[in-house]
């Protein structure tokens, strides 16, 4: 449904150049909800515009249900018609609402009908209903002072949805507002998601985000994708940033010869009881140093740290027991041994040693 290729974005301020996007590629299938994050300056605002054009790429191509929006862009700074109306099937939440605090609820949500020239009564009517979809019919006829923040939040979501899009575009639209709010917002665009058919793409810094309601995901930094898929493959991937930021566990070896294993469950595995089946199937005493679970996608994920006694090589098989249970396993170090202040706590996994993993319960 959405698809970048090559996107770069350089602004060019008293003979400075500063790139903002640098070859972005992305994917985004019709019908999911995709998140992109990053930490600030990464690029995740400049990319969004530019999927509408309300940001002229420096070079690559945008294509949204099919059309390569660039090829309409031109090259004066004025959009023409028919990038106006490609424009128009697409929908824009903004962070700070970008509500007109002289308009009532209901114009500010027929705005967008007014200059698509529709009629006053089909106007009204399909600004009832679409307030009505967000569980707004109420504040029709109030001004955006008088509501609160998610409330505002739910009309510039409405606003959005009136030209009837397929594609939903959301810039941080959840970061002003407090837990319980982002929550209700979140819930509220993964049913229109559902009931619509959307496409939505979120550009967040919240990982709780990601983790509620995205499909997939992208990870950016510097201007670039750094890495992304669905987050359920993310999660399966060894050494993924993005699985390790979604949920991050701590914990350090406790002694000299000690194991530190980081495990990630998902799917049947999360709901069984396979760190007690390996204490008792090799007579191991386990530690836990950290765990963090949460329902992803519908589905119950989580990653626990342990601790096992001695150095790796003592430890394959253990190892090998919890991959053939379906779970990830990446080996954080060991400890050093008595004797060696100074040394790391944690050291690189040799390649042999990385190989005997894959062939432990062998």
């Amino acid at each position: 449904m959405i698809t970048t290729t090559g996107l770069t974005k350089v602004y060019r301020s008293r003979g400075r150049e500063v790139t903002a996007l640098d070859g972005v590629d992305l994917h985004v299938r019709e019908g999911e909800v995709y998140g992109v994050l990053g930490q600030s300056g990464a690029g995740k605002s400049t990319l969004i515009r530019c999927v509408n054009l309300l940001e002229r790429p420096s070079s690559g191509t945008v294509t949204v249900a099919g059309q390569d929006l660039t090829a309409l862009a031109g090259r004066g700074p004025r959009a023409g018609r028919e990038l106006r109306r490609a424009r128009s099937r697409i929908g824009m939440v903004f962070q700070h609402f970008n509500l007109l605090s002289s308009r009532t609820v209901q114009d500010n949500v027929e705005l967008p009908l007014e200059i698509l020239g529709l009629s006053g009564k089909e106007r009204s009517r399909k600004a009832l209903d679409l307030l009505d979809l967000v569980g707004l019919a109420d504040k029709a006829k109030a001004y955006p002072a008088q509501l609160s923040g998610g409330q505002k939040q739910r009309v510039g979501i409405a606003r959005a949805l009136a030209g009837e899009p397929k594609v939903l575009l959301s810039d941080e639209a959840t970061s002003a507002l407090d837990p319980e709010t982002t929550r209700s917002i979140l819930g509220l665009l993964r049913d229109l998601n559902r009931q619509l058919g959307l496409t939505v793409l979120l550009i967040t810094h919240e990982m709780d985000v990601v983790k509620t309601v995205c499909d997939s995901a992208a990870l950016m930094r510097d201007g670039r994708v750094v890495e992304s898929g669905t987050v359920t493959d993310l999660l399966a991937t060894p050494g993924s940033e993005l699985s390790r930021a979604l949920f991050p566990v701590s914990g350090e070896a406790s002694g000299a010869d000690r194991t530190v294993v980081d495990v990630t469950f998902h799917g049947e595995a999360a709901t069984r009881p396979v760190i007690s089946e390996l204490a008792r199937t090799y007579n191991v005493d386990v530690s836990i140093l950290g765990a963090a679970m949460d329902t992803v996608a519908g589905r119950q994920v989580g990653r626990m740290r342990i601790e096992l006694p001695g150095r790796f090589e003592e430890n394959v098989v253990p190892i090998g027991y919890l991959r053939e249970q379906g779970l990830q396993v990446d080996v954080a170090g060991t400890a050093p041994a008595a004797g060696t202040a100074g040394a790391p706590a944690a050291e690189p996994v040799p390649a042999p040693a990385k190989q005997q993993i894959e062939e432990g319960a062998k």
